[in-house]
Protein backbone atom coordinates (compact mmCIF):
# COMPACT_ATOMS: atom_id res chain seq x y z
CA UNK A 1 0.00 0.00 0.00
CA UNK A 2 1.48 3.18 -1.07
CA UNK A 3 0.88 6.17 1.36
CA UNK A 4 0.52 9.85 1.03
CA UNK A 5 2.60 11.56 4.14
CA UNK A 6 5.91 11.80 3.16
CA UNK A 7 7.93 11.76 -0.26
CA UNK A 8 10.38 10.39 2.20
CA UNK A 9 8.05 6.84 2.86
CA UNK A 10 9.03 6.38 -1.16
CA UNK A 11 12.13 4.10 -1.52
CA UNK A 12 14.94 4.28 -4.04
CA UNK A 13 14.69 4.78 -7.11
CA UNK A 14 15.58 1.97 -9.87
CA UNK A 15 18.43 4.44 -11.50
CA UNK A 16 19.98 5.80 -7.98
CA UNK A 17 20.03 2.15 -6.76
CA UNK A 18 21.81 0.85 -9.86
CA UNK A 19 24.46 4.24 -10.00
CA UNK A 20 24.94 2.92 -6.36
CA UNK A 21 25.64 -0.48 -6.78
CA UNK A 22 27.88 0.02 -9.32
CA UNK A 23 30.00 2.09 -6.99
CA UNK A 24 30.37 -0.68 -4.23
CA UNK A 25 33.31 -2.30 -6.53
CA UNK A 26 36.69 -2.33 -5.15
CA UNK A 27 38.23 0.16 -3.19
CA UNK A 28 38.51 3.99 -3.03
CA UNK A 29 40.09 6.99 -1.63
CA UNK A 30 37.50 8.39 1.27
CA UNK A 31 36.24 11.32 2.46
CA UNK A 32 35.11 12.89 -0.96
CA UNK A 33 38.28 12.19 -3.23
CA UNK A 34 36.72 9.40 -5.47
CA UNK A 35 35.74 9.70 -8.75
CA UNK A 36 32.09 9.66 -8.28
CA UNK A 37 32.28 12.58 -6.24
CA UNK A 38 34.11 14.42 -8.80
CA UNK A 39 32.15 13.12 -11.52
CA UNK A 40 28.74 14.41 -9.73
CA UNK A 41 30.07 17.73 -9.09
CA UNK A 42 31.10 18.13 -12.35
CA UNK A 43 27.49 17.04 -13.54
CA UNK A 44 26.09 19.51 -11.45
CA UNK A 45 27.98 21.95 -12.59
CA UNK A 46 26.90 21.14 -16.34
CA UNK A 47 23.02 21.21 -14.98
CA UNK A 48 23.68 24.57 -14.37
CA UNK A 49 25.61 25.83 -17.26
CA UNK A 50 27.65 27.33 -14.68
CA UNK A 51 31.27 27.12 -12.28
CA UNK A 52 29.71 26.17 -8.92
CA UNK A 53 31.42 24.87 -5.59
CA UNK A 54 29.47 21.50 -4.43
CA UNK A 55 29.03 19.75 -1.14
CA UNK A 56 27.20 16.96 0.35
CA UNK A 57 25.65 16.51 3.44
CA UNK A 58 23.22 13.45 4.93
CA UNK A 59 19.88 15.58 5.45
CA UNK A 60 17.98 18.74 4.30
CA UNK A 61 17.84 20.07 7.79
CA UNK A 62 21.73 19.57 8.43
CA UNK A 63 22.21 21.41 3.89
CA UNK A 64 20.07 24.12 5.69
CA UNK A 65 21.73 25.13 8.94
CA UNK A 66 25.28 24.79 7.16
CA UNK A 67 24.77 26.78 4.40
CA UNK A 68 22.77 29.72 6.39
CA UNK A 69 25.89 29.58 8.98
CA UNK A 70 27.79 30.19 6.08
CA UNK A 71 26.23 33.23 4.93
CA UNK A 72 25.78 35.40 8.39
CA UNK A 73 27.12 36.15 11.75
CA UNK A 74 26.39 35.01 15.04
CA UNK A 75 24.67 38.23 15.51
CA UNK A 76 22.63 38.92 12.03
CA UNK A 77 19.42 37.57 11.18
CA UNK A 78 17.68 35.30 8.34
CA UNK A 79 14.41 36.54 7.07
CA UNK A 80 11.93 33.44 5.90
CA UNK A 81 8.25 32.58 5.03
CA UNK A 82 6.69 31.54 8.13
CA UNK A 83 5.72 28.20 7.34
CA UNK A 84 9.36 27.62 5.55
CA UNK A 85 10.80 24.42 6.65
CA UNK A 86 13.98 26.20 8.38
CA UNK A 87 11.56 27.55 10.67
CA UNK A 88 8.79 25.02 11.84
CA UNK A 89 10.88 22.11 11.44
CA UNK A 90 14.40 21.88 11.86
CA UNK A 91 14.44 22.31 16.09
CA UNK A 92 16.56 25.13 15.44
CA UNK A 93 19.17 23.71 13.33
CA UNK A 94 20.04 26.90 11.67
CA UNK A 95 20.25 29.01 14.65
CA UNK A 96 22.40 26.23 16.16
CA UNK A 97 24.56 26.19 13.49
CA UNK A 98 25.43 29.93 13.16
CA UNK A 99 25.69 30.54 16.89
CA UNK A 100 22.77 32.37 17.21
CA UNK A 101 21.54 34.25 14.14
CA UNK A 102 17.91 34.82 14.39
CA UNK A 103 14.96 33.64 11.81
CA UNK A 104 12.81 36.39 11.12
CA UNK A 105 9.66 35.62 10.01
CA UNK A 106 7.35 37.59 6.92
CA UNK A 107 4.04 36.69 5.53
CA UNK A 108 2.94 35.91 2.00
CA UNK A 109 0.13 34.39 0.41
CA UNK A 110 0.16 30.58 -0.65
CA UNK A 111 3.66 29.99 1.45
CA UNK A 112 5.26 32.76 -1.12
CA UNK A 113 7.81 35.81 -0.24
CA UNK A 114 7.34 39.05 -1.97
CA UNK A 115 10.11 41.37 -2.23
CA UNK A 116 7.49 43.62 -0.36
CA UNK A 117 7.32 41.25 2.56
CA UNK A 118 11.08 41.14 2.66
CA UNK A 119 11.39 44.70 2.15
CA UNK A 120 9.48 45.24 5.85
CA UNK A 121 11.37 43.20 7.79
CA UNK A 122 14.52 44.92 6.41
CA UNK A 123 13.52 48.30 7.85
CA UNK A 124 11.54 47.32 10.55
CA UNK A 125 14.56 48.72 12.63
CA UNK A 126 18.49 49.30 12.25
CA UNK A 127 19.63 49.91 15.55
CA UNK A 128 22.45 47.92 17.70
CA UNK A 129 20.01 46.20 19.57
CA UNK A 130 18.18 44.40 17.07
CA UNK A 131 19.84 41.24 14.82
CA UNK A 132 20.93 42.74 11.67
CA UNK A 133 18.98 41.29 8.58
CA UNK A 134 21.69 38.99 6.51
CA UNK A 135 20.15 36.42 4.35
CA UNK A 136 16.64 35.90 2.58
CA UNK A 137 15.74 32.35 2.02
CA UNK A 138 13.15 30.82 0.02
CA UNK A 139 11.65 27.42 -0.24
CA UNK A 140 11.18 25.69 -3.78
CA UNK A 141 8.69 24.20 -4.15
CA UNK A 142 7.35 25.82 -0.58
CA UNK A 143 5.51 24.41 2.44
CA UNK A 144 2.05 24.08 0.75
CA UNK A 145 3.11 23.17 -2.72
CA UNK A 146 3.35 25.96 -4.67
CA UNK A 147 6.06 27.51 -6.79
CA UNK A 148 7.96 30.74 -7.17
CA UNK A 149 8.67 32.18 -10.47
CA UNK A 150 11.99 32.98 -12.07
CA UNK A 151 10.35 36.59 -12.31
CA UNK A 152 9.35 36.10 -8.63
CA UNK A 153 12.55 34.86 -7.42
CA UNK A 154 14.61 37.79 -9.00
CA UNK A 155 12.21 39.89 -7.60
CA UNK A 156 12.76 39.22 -4.26
CA UNK A 157 16.60 38.70 -4.80
CA UNK A 158 17.38 41.99 -6.42
CA UNK A 159 15.44 43.44 -3.23
CA UNK A 160 17.88 41.10 -1.18
CA UNK A 161 21.04 42.41 -2.92
CA UNK A 162 19.84 45.96 -2.75
CA UNK A 163 19.91 46.09 0.84
CA UNK A 164 23.19 43.91 1.49
CA UNK A 165 21.47 40.57 2.01
CA UNK A 166 22.73 37.20 0.23
CA UNK A 167 19.84 34.73 -0.88
CA UNK A 168 19.65 31.08 0.02
CA UNK A 169 16.79 28.42 -1.73
CA UNK A 170 16.19 25.53 0.29
CA UNK A 171 15.59 22.79 -2.57
CA UNK A 172 13.90 20.06 -0.99
CA UNK A 173 11.42 19.68 -3.49
CA UNK A 174 13.90 21.96 -6.28
CA UNK A 175 13.15 18.61 -8.59
CA UNK A 176 9.67 19.18 -8.64
CA UNK A 177 9.65 23.16 -9.32
CA UNK A 178 11.93 22.53 -12.26
CA UNK A 179 9.22 19.82 -13.25
CA UNK A 180 6.54 22.00 -12.69
CA UNK A 181 7.85 25.44 -14.53
CA UNK A 182 9.68 23.35 -17.08
CA UNK A 183 12.63 26.15 -16.94
CA UNK A 184 16.35 25.54 -16.88
CA UNK A 185 17.55 25.45 -13.34
CA UNK A 186 19.89 28.01 -13.97
CA UNK A 187 16.71 30.18 -14.45
CA UNK A 188 15.42 30.08 -11.00
CA UNK A 189 18.59 29.89 -9.26
CA UNK A 190 21.95 32.03 -10.04
CA UNK A 191 20.44 33.40 -13.07
CA UNK A 192 17.63 34.97 -10.65
CA UNK A 193 19.70 35.79 -8.06
CA UNK A 194 20.30 33.03 -6.30
CA UNK A 195 23.79 32.43 -4.40
CA UNK A 196 23.34 28.78 -2.54
CA UNK A 197 21.04 26.52 -3.25
CA UNK A 198 20.34 23.09 -1.23
CA UNK A 199 19.33 20.50 -3.87
CA UNK A 200 17.44 17.84 -2.61
CA UNK A 201 17.88 14.45 -3.14
CA UNK A 202 16.37 12.02 -0.44
CA UNK A 203 12.63 13.57 -1.72
CA UNK A 204 13.72 12.62 -5.13
CA UNK A 205 14.44 9.18 -5.06
CA UNK A 206 17.93 9.11 -3.68
CA UNK A 207 18.26 6.81 -0.42
CA UNK A 208 20.14 9.45 1.23
CA UNK A 209 21.65 12.73 0.85
CA UNK A 210 21.64 16.71 -0.48
CA UNK A 211 23.79 18.62 -2.48
CA UNK A 212 24.56 21.79 -1.24
CA UNK A 213 25.70 24.06 -4.31
CA UNK A 214 27.45 27.61 -3.88
CA UNK A 215 26.90 29.84 -7.30
CA UNK A 216 28.90 32.72 -5.34
CA UNK A 217 31.99 30.71 -4.81
CA UNK A 218 33.34 32.83 -2.55
CA UNK A 219 30.76 32.16 -0.25
CA UNK A 220 32.07 28.71 0.38
CA UNK A 221 35.50 29.34 2.01
CA UNK A 222 35.82 26.64 4.40
CA UNK A 223 32.52 25.38 3.80
CA UNK A 224 34.18 22.09 3.94
CA UNK A 225 35.44 22.46 7.11
CA UNK A 226 32.43 23.24 8.53
CA UNK A 227 30.31 19.90 6.92
CA UNK A 228 33.23 17.96 9.04
CA UNK A 229 32.80 19.74 12.45
CA UNK A 230 28.76 19.01 11.81
CA UNK A 231 29.43 15.46 11.55
CA UNK A 232 28.21 16.02 7.77
CA UNK A 233 31.75 14.92 6.34
CA UNK A 234 31.14 11.38 4.86
CA UNK A 235 33.57 8.98 5.12
CA UNK A 236 32.79 6.89 2.33
CA UNK A 237 31.62 9.58 0.25
CA UNK A 238 31.24 7.75 -2.98
CA UNK A 239 27.99 6.22 -1.50
CA UNK A 240 26.19 9.44 -0.77
CA UNK A 241 27.16 10.71 -4.12
CA UNK A 242 27.00 8.22 -6.78
CA UNK A 243 23.23 7.58 -6.42
CA UNK A 244 22.96 11.35 -8.10
CA UNK A 245 24.72 10.37 -10.96
CA UNK A 246 22.05 7.70 -11.97
CA UNK A 247 19.22 10.32 -11.27
CA UNK A 248 21.28 13.32 -13.08
CA UNK A 249 21.83 10.83 -16.34
CA UNK A 250 18.95 11.07 -18.75
CA UNK A 251 17.13 13.68 -17.00
CA UNK A 252 15.71 11.07 -15.22
CA UNK A 253 14.82 13.52 -11.82
CA UNK A 254 12.99 15.56 -13.50
CA UNK A 255 11.42 12.61 -15.21
CA UNK A 256 10.33 11.09 -11.40
CA UNK A 257 9.04 14.61 -10.79
CA UNK A 258 6.92 14.68 -13.40
CA UNK A 259 5.05 11.89 -12.68
CA UNK A 260 5.05 12.85 -8.64
CA UNK A 261 3.56 16.42 -9.66
CA UNK A 262 0.74 14.43 -12.41
CA UNK A 263 -0.23 11.98 -9.56
CA UNK A 264 -0.90 15.30 -6.81
CA UNK A 265 -2.50 16.74 -9.92
CA UNK A 266 -4.82 13.69 -10.26
CA UNK A 267 -5.74 13.57 -7.02
CA UNK A 268 -6.54 17.22 -7.06
CA UNK A 269 -8.65 16.99 -9.94
CA UNK A 270 -10.56 14.09 -8.04
CA UNK A 271 -10.42 16.07 -4.89
CA UNK A 272 -12.89 18.81 -6.71
CA UNK A 273 -15.56 16.40 -7.44
CA UNK A 274 -16.18 15.51 -3.62
CA UNK A 275 -18.75 17.86 -2.42
CA UNK A 276 -17.05 17.29 1.70
CA UNK A 277 -13.68 18.23 0.22
CA UNK A 278 -11.90 21.54 -0.78
CA UNK A 279 -8.64 22.63 -2.23
CA UNK A 280 -6.58 24.63 0.57
CA UNK A 281 -3.78 26.03 -1.92
CA UNK A 282 -3.10 25.79 -5.90
CA UNK A 283 -1.63 22.44 -6.58
CA UNK A 284 1.95 23.26 -8.50
CA UNK A 285 4.31 20.54 -7.53
CA UNK A 286 4.07 17.25 -5.56
CA UNK A 287 1.37 17.96 -2.86
CA UNK A 288 -2.31 18.85 -2.51
CA UNK A 289 -3.76 20.48 0.90
CA UNK A 290 -7.05 19.84 1.43
CA UNK A 291 -10.19 20.83 4.03
CA UNK A 292 -12.01 17.46 4.75
CA UNK A 293 -14.84 16.53 7.77
CA UNK A 294 -13.24 15.10 10.55
CA UNK A 295 -15.33 12.05 10.15
CA UNK A 296 -13.69 11.74 7.16
CA UNK A 297 -9.85 12.09 8.09
CA UNK A 298 -10.98 9.40 11.17
CA UNK A 299 -12.37 7.42 8.07
CA UNK A 300 -9.09 7.11 6.14
CA UNK A 301 -7.07 6.73 8.92
CA UNK A 302 -9.48 3.89 9.75
CA UNK A 303 -8.99 2.42 6.51
CA UNK A 304 -4.79 2.44 6.79
CA UNK A 305 -4.27 5.50 4.75
CA UNK A 306 -1.56 7.57 6.34
CA UNK A 307 -1.09 11.34 5.78
CA UNK A 308 -0.45 14.30 8.16
CA UNK A 309 -2.73 16.71 9.68
CA UNK A 310 -0.35 19.41 10.96
CA UNK A 311 -1.99 22.88 9.07
CA UNK A 312 -5.19 23.55 11.51
CA UNK A 313 -8.66 21.85 12.42
CA UNK A 314 -9.68 19.96 9.16
CA UNK A 315 -6.42 20.50 6.82
CA UNK A 316 -4.94 17.39 5.65
CA UNK A 317 -1.88 17.30 3.10
CA UNK A 318 -1.31 14.71 1.04
CA UNK A 319 1.95 13.93 -0.68
CA UNK A 320 2.52 12.50 -3.81
CA UNK A 321 6.57 10.75 -4.74
CA UNK A 322 8.34 9.69 -8.02
CA UNK A 323 6.94 6.19 -7.48
CA UNK A 324 2.82 7.26 -7.00
CA UNK A 325 0.77 5.18 -8.71
CA UNK A 326 -2.70 6.14 -10.68
CA UNK A 327 -3.69 2.54 -9.19
CA UNK A 328 -2.63 4.39 -5.78
CA UNK A 329 -4.33 7.58 -6.14
CA UNK A 330 -7.05 6.04 -7.32
CA UNK A 331 -7.83 4.19 -4.51
CA UNK A 332 -7.53 6.67 -1.73
CA UNK A 333 -10.24 8.96 -4.30
CA UNK A 334 -12.72 5.77 -4.08
CA UNK A 335 -12.53 5.52 -0.29
CA UNK A 336 -12.87 9.46 0.14
CA UNK A 337 -15.87 9.09 -1.87
CA UNK A 338 -17.74 6.44 -0.22
CA UNK A 339 -16.88 8.28 3.12
CA UNK A 340 -18.32 11.13 1.53
CA UNK A 341 -21.23 9.62 0.94
CA UNK A 342 -21.62 7.97 4.12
Amino acid sequence: MQHFASDNYAGICPEALQALIEANVGHAPAYGDDEWTNRVSDRLRELFATDCDVYFAFNGTAANSLALAALCQSYHSVICHEVAHVETDECGGPEFFSNGSKLLTAGGDNGKLTPESVLEVIVRRDDIHYPKPKVVTLTQSTEVGTVYRPDEVAAIADMAHRHGLNVHMDGARFSNAVASLGVAPADITWRAGVQVLCFGGTKMGLPVGEAIVFFDRALSEDFARRCKQAGQLASKMRFLSAPWLGILDNDSWVKHARNANAMARRLADGLATIPGAALMFPVESNSVFVNLPLAMIEGLRERGWRFYTFIGAGGARFMCAWDTTEESVDALLADLRALDRS
